[in-house]
Formats: C-alpha cells, structure tokens, sequence
C-alpha cells in the first residue's frame, strides 16, 4: 500500500475529476450533498484527524464519498496521520480525493518601478482515507457522534429558531411559496404549520436566508442573474442548496429535500459542464454565506451580559 498524500495531477485535473463526479451523479438523478448520514437523517461536518471540520467543497465530496461506500465515521485523515495516530489503512482501500486552496503574497516591481504586493492564489489536491478504512484508532474516530432529532414531528427546533431571529431578518409568513425578496430585502415563507415537518420549515428557511445573504449590503454578491431561469440564477439557487445544507448540518437539522429543487438539476448541469471550477466556486459562496450568518448570532460574552442585565433581558 503506498502512502501518497498530495496527488501529482495538475489544477485543471482537479477540476475536471471532481466536477466529473459530481456531473455523473446529478445526471443519475441524485443531488450528492442530499446524501449525508446521522442519525434522523441529521448531515454533519466531515472532521479532519484533528476535529476540525472541512469546508466549502470538500464537505460535498466527503459526504458523497461516505454514501457511495458506506462508511459511518465522521473522520477523514492522509495515510501519515493514521500512522501518527496508531493507526493503519488496511491494504487495498482506496483513497479520497480533497482539495487545498491558498494564496501567496509575493513583492512584485510595476512598470514604474514601484514595489507592489500580487496575491497569486494556488490549489493543490491531496488523499484522505475515512476512520472506517483505518485500524487501530483510538475508538474515538469510531463512535459516531451526532445529535439525536427529538420531540415529534411539526414541535418546534428551538435552536433553529434562535438562530434564525439572531438574524434580524425581515422574514414574513404567508402565502403558499418560499422566496427572498431583493428589492424589498425580505424572506417570505409559508406559516409554520403548513410544513409537513419542523425540519422541512427550518430547512427551508435557511435555504431563503442564504440567498438573503446576497444584498450589497451584506455579501455583495451577484452571480450574473438577469432574469429567472437564466445561468447565473441557478448558480445562486446552488449556492443556496448547497448554503442550506451546510447550515443544517451546523445546526443538527435533519434535511427534507424540497421536491421544487429537482427541476433545478438539468439547469445546475448546464453550469457545470460549461464551467469546471464552477461546484468549486458555488461551494465557496455558500460556506461563506453559511459563515455569515453564523457571524450574526450573538457571542458568549453577549449572551452573558443579556443573561446579566434585566433592562436587556
């Protein structure tokens, strides 16, 4: 078993190996971040060896490779780790292609001689293998660990609707469709009890609240929309399926795909295979929009200090 850790294949394979797989999988039918495992269908972060959560496009291919083959670990480590750990990949088992994007900063001189400062930004692949194709790990890896869905369905998720009001959001109830609203800044849903669960209400709800993310005044971020159904409009609609499922999985929110969003593949395909960075970059948006909006919910110190004061209470 060799113990390769970085890939030797160029940027643009990258590109075109991950945007394949995904491609396959959205022409089967299947929207691959819809496949995440826990208990109550709840998704949650693939971790590295080291407990901190992957992000943005990784979180997509990890979980997808987890329900391919059906690993139930959370972990995902290189070879040199497991060895690091006590641990070893067992001989035949196939890695995980994960990306890793940065940027250097390098002094340039400009044709008047002025010293400036060019960020070069830069990407590089490497493998990871999941918790369950390792032996010898200490048994935390082992132990899935996730939070149970509790209370029965359309009870209220208290902590989704904590977060949601930490927003300051103009979110108005009514009517028979979910939509952000740009030119009048607000979210409209329909009334709780018209969802068939407290899950699909949260999750939909924080699918509108990422696009709500995309005023200038918070993210500024326009995809070239000019018109529904156009490309730049289903590049934001994945920013926003894919936002709502990082957030869910942030939240411990079992997620209810919405039957609506299946129309959306033919058109998320035409992205793709016009634009082989494109899942990379509408993974981008979208962690960062779910980063945003975790911004926004108030600190310990905050909570505290309200806890402290009845005139804030």
């Amino acid at each position: 078993m060799g113990k390769a850790t970085e890939t030797t294949t160029t940027v643009s394979d990258i590109y075109e190996r991950i945007t394949a797989r995904i491609v396959e999988q959205l022409e089967a039918g299947t929207r691959p971040w819809m496949q995440p495992w826990g208990a109550g269908g709840t998704p949650v972060r693939p971790m590295r060896h080291n407990g901190v959560a992957y992000r943005g496009i990784n979180t997509v291919l990890l979980w997808m490779t987890a329900a391919e083959r059906g690993y139930s670990s959370r972990y995902w480590m290189t070879f040199r780790q497991a060895q690091e750990l006590g641990g070893n990949v067992r001989k035949g088992e196939k890695s995980t292609l994960v990306v890793y994007a940065n940027a250097i900063e390098r002094k340039e001189t400009d044709e008047e001689g002025a010293e400036i400062e060019r960020r070069i930004p830069f990407m590089r692949g490497y493998n990871v293998f999941n918790a369950d194709q390792i032996d010898g790990l200490p048994s935390r890896y082992y132990a899935f660990e996730t939070a149970l869905v509790e209370g029965e369905d359309k009870q209220r998720i208290e902590a989704a609707d904590r977060f949601f009001a930490n927003l300051n959001a103009d979110i108005r109830y009514g009517g028979n469709r979910a939509f952000y609203h740009p030119a009048g800044d607000f979210i409209q849903v329909p009334v709780f009890d018209a969802f068939v669960s407290a899950e699909a209400h949260a999750s939909t709800l924080g699918h509108e609240c990422i696009h709500w993310t995309m005023k200038s005044t918070r993210l500024d971020r326009n995809l070239g929309h000019q018109k529904w159904g156009d490309e730049g409009y289903a590049k934001e609609e994945l920013v926003a399926e894919l936002g709502s499922v990082f957030l869910s999985a942030d939240l411990g929110i079992a997620i209810e795909p919405r039957e609506d969003h299946a129309a959306y593949i033919a058109s998320w395909l035409k992205v793709l295979k016009n634009d082989k960075r494109a899942v990379f970059q509408m993974a981008a948006h979208a962690e960062r929009a779910v980063t945003y909006l975790h911004g926004l919910q108030p600190t310990v110190e905050d909570a505290a200090a309200t806890a402290g004061d009845p005139a804030m209470a």
